[in-house]
């Protein structure tokens, strides 16, 4: 089995998709006006309308309430990444800062609130 996507359900795709495009320098792809998809060589970011899980009902996930997942990337360096990033995040939770474990990370919240961290490994 492997895991070939995240989703997360926004009110606004195309927000989310151009702040991630920016995050990731990946260009979304849109198999529907309603979804969209940032494809790495690791896995997919998919972002999804409202409408796409309507068929849940009451069991559908609620936009912009996520407070138990990190979304995470792995790059080569974490400073510069966020230096590149600084003027479009309006949410910093920890600026680049090393791990006790040895990962360097910098975390920050997306425009729906969910918690995106960039993260390097410590050196082998």
């Amino acid at each position: 089995m492997d895991l070939a996507s995240m989703r997360i359900i926004t009110h606004d795709v195309d927000r989310l998709a151009r702040f991630y495009e920016v995050v990731t320098g990946i260009t979304a792809t849109w198999p529907a006006p309603i979804f969209a998809e940032l494809r790495t060589t690791s896995g997919t970011l998919a972002i999804a309308s409202t409408a796409t899980v309507a068929m849940l009902g009451d069991n559908a996930p609620h936009p912009a309430s996520n407070d138990s997942i990190i979304i995470e990337f792995l790059v080569t360096d974490v400073d510069a990444e966020f230096a590149r990033l600084n003027d479009v995040l309006d949410d910093v939770a920890l600026r680049p800062t090393t791990m006790p474990w040895g990962n360097r990370s910098a975390l920050f919240r997306d425009p729906d609130g969910n918690l995106v961290n960039l993260f390097t490994r410590p050196a082998q």
